[in-house]
């Protein structure tokens, strides 16, 4: 029998293990190798996502209204942490609160994400520290007012956009993020692999707006001042170019905050500032001319046992004069000329009952209902205004239509966009929806509304150095489920600047004004003091040298300050369309 020695023993155990170890050696490197290495590289190589920056969001002069800056979101490992003091007066400093410190020093917690949102220069120091982790965030700045907030909207804590130009237009600002390989050693540090660098996010697209900074600065000014002085509720301002459909001011109050912008949301009853189309569908059919005379009962016409009335009563009245005058009876009883579907056709070609198409998610469509849904008032009720709903943008686009010559744009917010590169990739370019009337009626109709600022219901709306054009309105406003209320109007006023070759429309509306309440004698103001502080203004869009072509010569005289006069005292109200609804 072979007995073996101790030694003899050690050397076959030493070499069945060397066996045994190459054996798992063996099985390690070549049946799992691949699995070890991926398990090596979690370990030792981490994928950061790197988010993109929005694209900036600019007004027309290139000044930024939304931009984006990266910010880093600090994570601690608090059983990795080798200097717990440090690290809580680096926190301290940070302006950290103490429970959020305690936590991030506590063994109790394997993982701590921290509160707050920071500079990478503030946290530099921080960083430095074993089991102190950071992910990029982008965060969102504002500099914008609130009206033109409305109008761009926001994005939430995600980064996601909740409204406005942020949502129409997120597929363009959002950019495409990146990602980035950082590799980490035996303590914890991380470092940026340089042999996979990773793909690098790419910026979002830069939108520039066509909002005028000088313009929107004067409206809204113009509107807080109007607001206080005449006790409204709230009220809009829209300044377009009436020959690119362009959007050069748009500001907006309300008593109560909310999250869209009203004057693309929120349709209301137009009032009389609805006469000018009614007279523009009788013009281009052939139905009336401009100076035929119709006889208006004294300013009382009964019409399905239905009593409208005129304040400025006449026993007849030319067209140009039912508009300058703003008689409800006038145009009652001229609109008795077209058929239904001629009056509703009329209505929806100058865009109304449909939005506009502007870059909105959210843009009201109006209201203008089918002929087969009338009522036996609702023509006469429409030709007054009533029975149909429109948003601010919409009305004044269909006053551009007359101040261009008859052809209803499309609207523009956007003037263009460049991607992260620089390079135009979408330009605003000026687009005719449709040919409303022709030229020359248009001329006539420019004609009547420079008749409404020279002599009728909004000599408040003259200029001294230019004609203008316009026409005001004041509707009864409705409560929900209670009809039309008691004493309450919207006083609006649509203006034509100047009255040819105009290059504002200017709209006006205020919401239930106190005291005195007609359009002519609360919104043309406004519209007046608005083109004043723009004539005053260094950039304010205008073409001065064609302005300079149509100024007024010498200064008026004393026959026109008592036109203006008389006219703003005793007819004034003749504005006031009343719904036959109200009255018996």
């Amino acid at each position: 029998m072979v007995r073996l020695s101790r030694i003899g023993i050690v050397t076959w155990a030493m070499a069945l293990f060397a066996v045994a170890l190459l054996t798992k050696a063996a099985q390690v490197q070549l049946w799992q190798g691949d699995a070890w290495a991926a398990r090596a590289a979690r370990q030792q190589v981490a994928g950061a996502a790197l988010p993109a920056h929005r694209g900036e969001i600019l007004d027309g002069g290139g000044v930024p209204l939304a931009q984006s800056r990266q910010l880093v979101q600090l994570h601690v490992a608090p059983r990795e942490v080798s200097n717990r003091r440090a690290l809580a007066r680096a926190l301290a400093q940070l302006g950290l609160a103490r429970g959020a410190i305690a936590m991030a020093i506590s063994t109790k917690r394997a993982w701590v994400t921290l509160p707050g949102r920071h500079l990478p220069v503030d946290v530099a120091s921080l960083l430095a520290m074993r089991g102190v982790y950071a992910d990029p965030v982008i965060e969102r700045l504002y500099s914008a007012s609130e009206s033109a907030r409305w109008l761009i909207g926001h994005v939430d804590a995600s980064g996601e956009p909740v409204d406005g130009v942020e949502l129409a237009l997120d597929s363009v600002l959002r950019g495409e993020s990146g990602r980035g390989s950082v590799l980490r050693d035996g303590g914890g540090r991380r470092f940026e692999s340089p042999t996979a660098p990773g793909v690098p996010a790419r910026a979002g697209h830069t939108v520039t707006l066509t909002l005028n900074r000088a313009l929107q600065d004067i409206s809204e000014r113009a509107l807080a001042d109007a607001a206080a002085k005449t006790g409204a509720d709230g009220g809009d301002i829209v300044v377009l170019d009436p020959h690119e459909g362009t959007i050069l001011a748009l500001a907006s109050r309300r008593a109560e905050r909310t999250a869209a912008s009203p004057a693309l949301t929120e349709p209301f009853e137009p009032g009389s500032t609805l006469k000018p189309f009614i007279a523009g569908a009788l013009l281009s059919t052939g139905r009336a001319r401009a100076d035929e005379v119709i006889s208006t009962r004294g300013g009382t016409y009964t019409i399905e046992k239905r009593t409208i009335t005129d304040v400025h009563k006449a026993d007849s009245l030319s067209l140009r004069d039912i508009i300058r005058w703003s008689s409800n009876v006038g145009i009652v009883r001229f609109a008795e000329r077209l058929t239904a579907r001629e009056e509703y056709e009329a209505l929806r070609d100058y865009g109304f009952g449909s939005a506009t198409g502007v870059a909105y998610p959210t843009e009201a469509n109006g209201t203008l209902r089918l002929p087969r849904a009338w009522s036996r008032q609702s023509a006469a009720s429409l030709a007054m205004g009533y029975e149909i709903a429109v948003t601010p943008l919409q009305l004044a686009l269909a006053y551009a239509a007359i101040a261009n010559g008859g052809e209803l744009l499309e609207p523009s917010l956007v003037r263009e966009i460049r991607d992260a590169d620089g390079a135009v990739t979408y330009r605003h370019r000026r687009r005719v929806v449709r040919r409303v009337v022709g030229p020359e009626i248009a001329g006539e109709l420019r004609a009547m509304l420079a008749d409404v600022v020279a002599r009728g219901t909004a000599v408040e709306a003259d200029l001294a150095t230019f004609v203008v054009g316009g026409k005001s309105g004041t509707a009864r406003r409705t409560s929900p489920g209670q009809g039309y209320a008691q004493g309450a109007y919207t006083a609006t006023y649509v203006g034509l600047f100047p009255a040819e070759q105009p290059q504002f429309v200017i709209l006006v509306k205020l919401d239930n004004p106190r005291g005195g309440y007609f359009g002519g004698k609360t919104a043309a103001p406004v519209s007046r003091a608005v083109l004043q502080a723009a004539l005053a203004a260094r950039d304010a869009a205008l073409d001065r040298g064609e302005l300079a072509r149509v100024a007024r010569r010498g200064t008026p005289g004393a026959d026109r300050e008592a036109t203006r006069s008389t006219a703003s005292n005793s007819v004034m109200t003749g504005e006031l369309s009343t719904p036959l609804a109200a009255e018996r």
